[in-house]
């Protein structure tokens, strides 16, 4: 039964459409920076959007350096070095720029610029948020470069643990960035697969969201729309690249993604992460490869509200294998690999500490029904087979 009560809360001010970062500066300048550190990843560091974006910020008289040294599955060394230099730099804030991995490390170093505990005692536990110092929270200017996580407008970072393989969640309310300039026309450049990868991961949200059993209407009511968004945009974007109503369509979707799991997550990603700790497997592809093979094994807790899902969405067949066939259509269109072989996982010898790290995942607590680790290894080994 469902129960009717819980704590709402929505995000930060958007500048919304193409074009938009030459307002950077002046966005940073309205959030009391005078001297931010740019945090991006070593793949677009170069590109032209990077220098778009310093062009913008020195335009409007901003002293500004960059920090680069971010993994794709960010660890916490890339934390540790960029709150180095966010202190050296004696910077006043940061502007996340990139792709999820560069938006959850700045906001991570904005949080740590000014704490005295590590970082591992802030993670997303009970109330430990609260033992952090708000007045050492740096604020924070985000700008994403690609349409899946919607970091942008959240108030936690994924950061794995080296020692033990496993990643966190850090999270304080005060990390939802001042401001964000969604700018479709920064991910143009995206190559097909990657675009691909981060789509399916703003779906991946939106359903999850969805189904997760809290109650929370608004968080599902945008949870579909996100839905509709990359069944019509996806494909195109994922084809022709240059289509800015498709990129738009996707950043919006990667954004509502953000916002409407606060309702919840699931069991693709409690299987996701681990997978991209262990195999520093892409955490949008992952979640996409994992994503039928957790909708059958939730089916019978499920069906009811996938087959409302599917005629929202106006499949042809508004049941829950017409929405099932939909996903494994749209994966097959975008070219997503229908097994965890193609993520490095080409046999069964992990699967024990799999299903181990899988089961105490913060996201496992949303998924419909409770996870075993049993349910995990069936789950990876159908995943495994392709089947």
């Amino acid at each position: 039964m469902t129960t009717f009560t819980a704590n709402w809360s929505y995000p930060t001010q958007i500048h919304f459409g193409p074009g938009r970062i030459a307002e950077l500066g002046d966005v940073c300048k309205a959030a009391g920076m005078s001297n931010p550190l740019l945090v991006t990843d070593p793949g677009i560091v170069d590109l032209p959007i990077t220098k778009a974006a310093l062009a913008a910020l020195e335009k409007a008289g901003l002293k500004t350096a960059v920090y680069s040294d971010v993994r794709p599955n960010p660890v916490a060394s890339n934390v540790t070095a960029g709150v180095d230099a966010y202190r050296s730099g004696s910077h006043d804030g940061v502007v996340a720029f990139g792709g999820g991995s560069a938006l959850d490390v700045g906001k991570v170093i904005a949080f740590m610029s000014g704490q005295t505990r590590e970082m591992w005692d802030f993670e997303d536990i009970g109330d430990w948020w609260t033992r952090a110092n708000p007045d050492g929270i740096a604020p924070i200017i985000a700008v994403p470069t690609t349409s899946g996580t919607g970091s942008e407008v959240g108030r936690a970072g994924v950061i794995t643990n080296e020692e033990t393989h496993t990643k966190k969640v850090i999270f304080h309310p005060q990390m939802m960035p001042k401001a964000v300039i969604c700018d479709p026309e920064l991910t143009i450049g995206l190559p097909p697969a990657i675009t691909a990868g981060t789509g399916m991961d703003a779906f991946a949200h939106c359903l999850e969201a969805y189904c997760a059993p809290s109650y929370h209407p608004m968080s599902e009511g945008i949870a579909v729309e996100g839905m509709r968004l990359v069944k019509e945009h996806l494909a195109t974007a994922v084809r022709d690249g240059s289509n800015i109503e498709a990129r738009s369509a996707m950043m919006s979707a990667a954004a509502m993604g953000a916002v409407a799991f606060q309702k919840g997550l699931g069991g693709i990603h409690a299987v996701s992460h681990p997978i991209g700790a262990l195999y520093d497997a892409p955490h949008g592809l992952t979640n996409a490869v994992v994503m039928p093979y957790m909708l059958r094994h939730n089916r019978d807790v499920i069906e009811t509200r996938i087959e409302r899902l599917a005629a929202w969405l106006q499949l042809p067949e508004a049941s829950f294998d017409g929405f099932l066939q939909f996903v494994l259509d749209l994966r097959e269109e975008v070219g997503i690999p229908s097994g965890i072989k193609a993520l490095g996982v080409t046999d069964d010898s992990r699967f024990d500490t799999l299903a181990a790290m899988s089961v105490v995942d913060p996201t496992a607590s949303g998924n419909p029904k409770k996870l075993s680790e049993t349910d995990i290894k069936s789950v990876l080994r159908a995943a495994l087979d392709g089947s």
